[in-house]
Parts: C-alpha cells; sequence; structure tokens
C-alpha cells in the first residue's frame, strides 16, 4: 500500500495544498480519510477545510458510510480551482492538453514542430502560449515532457540527442514568455507522476513504468517520488547493452535494447524475415502476427525474451512492487507476452518471481496528461521536487475564483 508523505516541509505548511490535491486525483473522500492518508490529525483537517469550503475550494457533497459512530460528510474539490497545460515534445509534432485537477482532459491538439528549428523554443513558448490563452479556467501552471535529460523539474534544462537539444534552457524560454509556473522532465518520468496520482502508484510507494514503441523508456518511483539520478537521466534502460556485436544505436553505441526491441528494429526485422517491404511499417506487421503470420510473430517473441530477461535486471536492481508497462507499442503485446513472461521469470531470482507486471491501454494523448500531471501533483510534493515552481502552483491553487491565467 502506498504510504502517504506527511506533507510537512522547511518550505512551509503545505497542508491546505495537500488537501485540494487529494481530493482533486482521488476524489470524493471523508474528512477521516483525508487525514489518514495525509498522515495529520482530524482536528487539523477540519479547521482547514472549513476554510477551504469557504474560499470556495472545496464544497460537502452526500453523507458518506460510518464504520461506527457519526456518518461523516465527503468532501469534493470543486473544478474550477485549478487546471494544467500539459506538453509532450516529440521529433516532429507537440501533443498538447488542458486538464483538470482530477486528471480530466477537457481539450487535446496535436501541432507540427520542429526541434531543428534556430528558433525551435520560441516556437514551442508561442504554441504552448495560444494553450494558455484558449485555457478558460484558474491554470496552475505548464507541465513539458521532453525525450532526454532534464537537470530538474523547476529549472529545465535539457540535453536530448533524439531532438538535437543540448544544454536547452527550455524552462527558463518558457517561464519568460507564458508568465505562469512551468516544470519540465523527462517524458516517462511524467508518466510515472501520473500513475502516481492516477494509476496503479496510487497503491504503492516504489514502482517502475516501462514505455514500449519508438524507443525504450523507464520512470522510477522509489519511496514515492521519482527518482532522477545525479544528472536527471535516471531510467535510461533502453541503452543498457545487451549484444556488443547487435546494431548501431541511435545514442552512437551497438547492441542497445532500443536497438533490439524499439519500433525501428521490429520494423527492420520484419523486413528481413520477408514479412514487410519497405513501404511497410509497425502496423503492417502487428497486422501480420495477428492473422497467424509464424514469422511476424517470431518478431515480436525475440523482442519479448530480450526484454523479459533485461527487464529481470531492472526489478533485481530496484526491487519495485509493481512493473506497468505501456506506451505506443502496448497495441502489439498480445504478440510479446508469452516470450516476455517466460523469460522474464526464469531470469529472476525466486524471491523476486511473482512481482506483479500490469499493462495499461495507451491513448494519443497519455504523454501530454503526463507532463500536466507534473503540475497537478505539486500540492502533493512534500519533498520539494518540483522547486520553486512547485511553491507557485501551490500558491495559485489557493487563490480563491479562478482568477488568476
Amino acid at each position: 500500500m502506498r504510504q502517504a508523505s506527511r506533507p510537512t516541509s522547511s518550505r512551509g505548511d503545505l497542508v491546505p495544498s495537500a488537501v485540494l490535491g487529494l481530493l482533486g486525483t482521488r476524489g470524493p473522500t471523508s474528512r477521516a480519510d483525508v487525514a489518514r492518508a495525509l498522515g495529520v490529525s482530524p482536528a487539523t483537517i477540519t479547521q482547514i477545510t472549513k476554510d477551504l469550503i469557504a474560499r470556495g475550494l472545496v464544497t460537502e457533497l452526500e453523507t458518506a458510510k460510518s464504520q461506527g459512530g457519526r456518518p461523516g460528510r465527503l468532501l469534493g474539490l470543486v473544478h474550477t480551482a485549478g487546471g494544467a497545460i500539459g506538453v509532450k515534445v516529440t521529433a516532429d509534432h507537440l501533443a498538447i492538453v488542458d486538464a483538470r485537477l482530477d486528471g480530466s482532459v477537457t481539450s487535446s491538439s496535436v501541432r507540427p514542430f520542429d526541434p531543428d528549428a534556430p528558433d525551435a523554443l520560441d516556437l514551442l513558448a508561442r504554441e504552448i502560449g495560444a494553450a494558455v490563452t484558449q485555457h478558460g479556467g484558474h491554470l496552475l501552471g505548464v507541465g513539458v515532457g521532453i525525450p532526454g535529460s532534464v537537470d530538474s523539474q523547476a529549472s529545465g534544462v535539457v540535453s536530448a540527442p533524439t531532438l538535437g537539444w543540448s544544454e536547452a534552457r527550455v524552462g527558463d524560454v518558457l517561464r519568460a514568455a507564458l508568465g505562469v509556473p512551468v516544470l519540465v522532465e523527462n517524458d516517462v518520468n511524467t508518466l510515472a507522476v501520473a500513475e502516481a496520482l492516477y494509476g496503479a502508484g496510487r497503491e504503492h510507494s516504489t514502482y517502475v513504468v516501462v514505455t514500449i514503441g519508438r524507443g525504450i523508456g523507464c520512470g522510477i518511483i522509489v519511496d514515492g517520488s521519482v527518482f532522477r539520478g545525479a544528472s536527471g537521466g535516471a531510467g535510461e534502460i533502453g541503452h543498457i547493452p545487451v549484444d556488443p556485436d547487435g546494431p548501431l544505436c541511435r545514442c552512437g553505441s551497438r547492441g542497445c535494447l532500443e536497438a533490439l526491441v524499439g519500433e525501428a528494429a521490429l520494423v527492420r526485422q520484419g523486413r528481413e524475415a520477408g514479412v514487410l517491404d519497405d513501404a511497410q511499417g509497425m502496423r503492417d506487421l502487428r497486422a501480420a502476427a495477428d492473422a497467424g503470420d509464424d514469422r511476424a510473430r517470431e518478431v515480436f517473441a525475440r523482442a519479448g525474451r530480450l526484454f523479459g530477461r533485461t527487464l529481470a535486471g531492472l526489478v533485481h536492481t530496484v526491487d519495485p512492487e509493481i512493473v506497468v508497462l505501456l506506451g505506443e507499442g502496448i497495441d502489439a503485446w498480445p504478440h510479446w507476452r508469452r516470450a516476455f513472461e517466460e523469460s522474464f521469470r526464469s531470469h529472476l531470482m525466486p524471491s523476486r518471481r511473482t512481482v506483479p507486471v500490469l499493462t495499461e491501454p495507451w491513448a494519443d494523448d497519455r504523454w501530454a496528461l503526463g507532463a500536466a500531471a507534473l503540475v497537478l501533483a505539486s500540492p502533493l510534493d512534500a519533498e520539494g521536487v518540483s522547486g520553486e515552481q512547485g511553491d507557485l502552483v501551490r500558491a495559485r491553487l489557493h487563490v480563491a475564483g479562478g482568477d488568476a491565467t
């Protein structure tokens, strides 16, 4: 069971923000359950919620079932309390969502983007600025997910080889242009944060989120917080060297996991096996496997075996309570599953062989919602991962009436 961090720190009293964040991510909750989840006294929660109700941020709902004693009233978050813009940056487009505190997406869009353009960061700021202008409620901030290393969520200095960016000051540029709090993070880490708010991570304090698709990525949550490493680059399991004689990876090394089981690798193997012609891609490979083509199925099976062996090493290193798999490539998972399970379980120590592996469905806006979750998680950030930008998000959350834009 996931243990909530006690929401106190040297940065001031975080309890009111934590209450709002908890109601936003868990839905209607009794005062007693809020107190237990946040590890504070019922009397403190009663006083805080009284103030939040008076300010129009929280409302009382129906009476909750009692386990003895007087029934309690459920508390609910007023939807106008806040929302966030989430942006996923890729090598050819931006995915942008407008999301509420409860994780519901009110609008989404995809816009072309060229990260190689000389003024790429200014173009990024203009596209996000349009979404900020269109936001109709109380905007808490903007979250940005990028496929690369990020020094910290608050400063947002990015090194992303797939985008051609080195030490790009994404956070500074966006904050200056937008005038709202901006949090920047590795894109897979944003999915791990979203799992903590709205998914399997709500029930676990240490877990890993692994994505399959164009690349192979990993977000690591340890004791409720993202493990980022010394420079923000933890979780690059796609570049674990697994075959010294393997194909050249886009990182410049040979035989990386991604170069063997990423989308481009599977398509290449499908062509080599005679399943695909030069004009066909991943959808065609999956369709061939769906139709029973043994050659296509063996491509996925080989990937599953190698992926399973590598993830066994990750489990031995991190010791997670659960592994969550998702990403654009998850649609083909039925063709990975059997070989993966056999390889994964057989390479684990006996004490680890029962670790659950959960696969989740994928939607095109999932990456961008993950980015929005950086902002929406700030009220529960007792560890200060979001830095001064998180402080600004919490301050905006306490502005009643939604008059900030």
